[in-house]
């Protein structure tokens, strides 16, 4: 077997190929007013663009990272970039509602891909830091740079905005190895079972009864092929590891409860304060900073920490901010309700990641596609659940 030579990829263009998927999970939370009235609809419609962002790198996230390690890097950086570009150019260029949905899942695939590979690629952890901390600091400014791109190009640009990640492309191809790292037996029958899993579970805030239904019959069909085939794609022992599915748990919740505020605030704000969009974009983004910077602090002072206590802390912060939430329309109450949400998602998706990395064994790399899996999923039920309240 050949062993490909691990890619040095400067960490700035690392940074890049990562940081814009966050653009498509919040930068669409002022312009979908905007989208609304063009196209004729209400604010709950418009908010499939979002969750169907939100199913792309859910499913994209374990399929992509599938996809580089039996078919190579190379062949995943091309796959992903010609669906973020057919992506971009649908929601750019067709004010339909069904292909702007079509187009941002598109998008959300591509851009998963892209950030699983620029983890895997970073050969420091300094390059790594700068990778994590780009996801971070894009998603603290998306709202508002979605906003002013809104305005200045129109609200549909604002939706392409993670394109910018094919800037990076270039850069990473030529440096990137071009055999596959794990040129192992694919386990397509339960990549397609996760898929199909997956996509049932984003249906299920907007359509309960129909999408439940088709999560039992998944979730049976999926039992029965994990005993047929434990170490396929979802390894069975993983699923028999209380530490795992609790941390994947808690890190589920706590994006639902972040990014369900990311798009319940923004409209509060504004009928309380009578502050513009570009307005409300500034005023957002200094909670969100604030909850990603600390994050890093946060996941350090608790390395140590007994799980007990994190279990807790996280949940805790984030049902503050929930409380706060619905008890307050005052605009700084509001304010800090998305920063102690930032803090704990944040914080909670770092600290989680490394117990359930932990407890992993040697499905490691598994589980960690899995783990973010679970935490994209909370991206996409968040805005959902927001809207539907």
């Amino acid at each position: 077997m050949t062993v490909p030579v691990r890619a040095r990829i400067p960490g700035p263009w690392l940074a890049l190929l990562a940081g814009p998927l966050s653009f498509g999970i919040a930068g669409p939370s002022l312009v979908l007013p905007d989208a609304a009235a063009a196209l004729g609809t209400g604010i709950t419609a418009v908010t499939w663009i979002v969750t169907a962002f939100g199913w792309g790198i859910a499913v994209g996230t374990p399929l992509l990272a599938g996809l580089q390690s039996h078919r190579g890097v190379r062949t995943a950086l091309l796959t992903c970039a010609v669906l973020v570009l057919a992506g971009a150019v649908a929601v750019a260029t067709v004010p339909w509602l069904p292909v702007l949905v079509a187009g941002s899942a598109s998008q959300g695939l591509g851009t998963a891909g892209f950030t699983t590979m620029a983890m895997s690629l970073a050969g420091s952890a300094r390059a790594m830091g700068l990778v994590t901390s780009s996801l971070a600091v894009v998603g603290s400014t998306s709202p508002l740079a979605g906003d002013l791109i809104g305005h200045a190009l129109g609200w549909q640009f604002a939706l392409a905005l993670p394109a910018l990640s094919l800037l990076a492309v270039p850069a990473a191809l030529r440096s990137a190895p071009g055999t596959p790292a794990e040129p192992a037996r694919f386990d397509a029958a339960g990549a397609i079972l996760l898929t199909v899993l997956v996509t049932a579970l984003v249906f299920v805030p907007h359509s309960w009864l129909p999408a439940g239904i088709v999560v039992i019959v998944v979730v049976v069909l999926l039992a029965g092929h994990l005993r047929s085939r434990p170490d396929g794609f979802v390894p069975a022992a993983l699923l028999r590891r209380p530490m795992f599915l609790t941390a994947a748990g808690l890190a589920f919740a706590l994006a639902v409860v972040n990014f369900g505020l990311m798009y319940v605030l923004p409209p509060r704000l504004t009928g309380q304060s009578g502050w513009t969009s570009g307005e409300v974009g500034l005023a957002i983004l200094w909670p969100l900073l604030f909850g990603g910077l600390m994050s890093y602090v946060v996941v350090a002072v608790t390395a140590k920490t007994p799980f007990r206590a994190v279990a807790v802390l996280f949940p805790a912060l984030a049902a503050i901010a929930v409380l706060l939430a619905g008890a307050s329309v005052a605009p700084a109450v509001l304010l800090i309700a998305q920063a102690l949400a930032s803090l704990a998602a944040a914080s909670g998706q770092g600290v989680y990641a490394v117990r359930a990395g932990a407890a992993a064994g040697p499905h490691r790399a598994a589980a960690m596609g899995l783990f973010n899996l679970t935490y994209l999923l909370g991206a996409a039920f968040g805005p959902a659940i927001a809207a539907s309240l």
